[in-house]
């Protein structure tokens, strides 16, 4: 069975407004594999729709609940710290996203030209605390954690001012290859 061609999305803020965005699909060829490219802005709205679209792109997987659940999971963390962190300074940033489905899992790429990681590197993401009452719970903390312990494969580069995150999750079959 041949694998269908994933189309490239490209997601610009409409000039009226930041919260409104035209989504225009143009499939893509290419030898070896299928990739999902994605273009959109860095804020919260836009991140919600890169991941309902991304879900609905790779529907033809057949991606069990919990896979999609991860691959919603990991790419929502990494996008959102995106937005918080890379894009704090910077309203009108841009990020790329690209998915190539291979035989280990997903491979995923997200680039941006935001601020760069803290020390050049992906944060350690330490599992917090949960030992304390309920009220003194972390508010947040468990991203990396949680990208760290779901994907696999993690690198983070920058160059030419740009921020670019490498990782695979595995789906199907990877799960035993992980």
């Amino acid at each position: 069975m041949q694998t269908p061609h994933l189309p490239t999305l490209r997601m610009y803020p409409d000039h009226l407004t930041q919260l409104k965005h035209k989504a225009q699909a143009m499939p893509r060829q290419q030898n070896h594999a299928s990739e999902l490219h994605l273009t959109f802005p860095g804020t919260a709205i836009a991140v919600r729709k890169a991941l309902a679209d991304t879900l609905a792109a790779l529907r033809f997987l057949d991606l069990s609940p919990e896979e999609a659940g991860t691959v919603e999971l990991v790419l929502a963390e990494v996008m959102n710290n995106i937005v918080e962190h890379a894009f704090a300074d910077n309203p009108d940033g841009m990020i790329e996203l690209g998915i190539t489905p291979m035989p280990n899992g997903l491979s995923c790429r997200l680039c941006d030209d935001g601020l760069p990681m803290p020390d050049g590197m992906v944060p350690l993401g330490g599992n917090p605390s949960l030992d304390c009452a309920v009220g003194d719970l972390p508010e947040g903390g468990f991203g990396w954690f949680l990208i760290r312990d779901l994907a696999h494969d993690l690198e983070y580069t920058r160059s030419s001012g740009k921020n670019r995150l490498t990782f695979r999750i595995s789906v199907g079959h990877a799960h035993f290859e992980a």
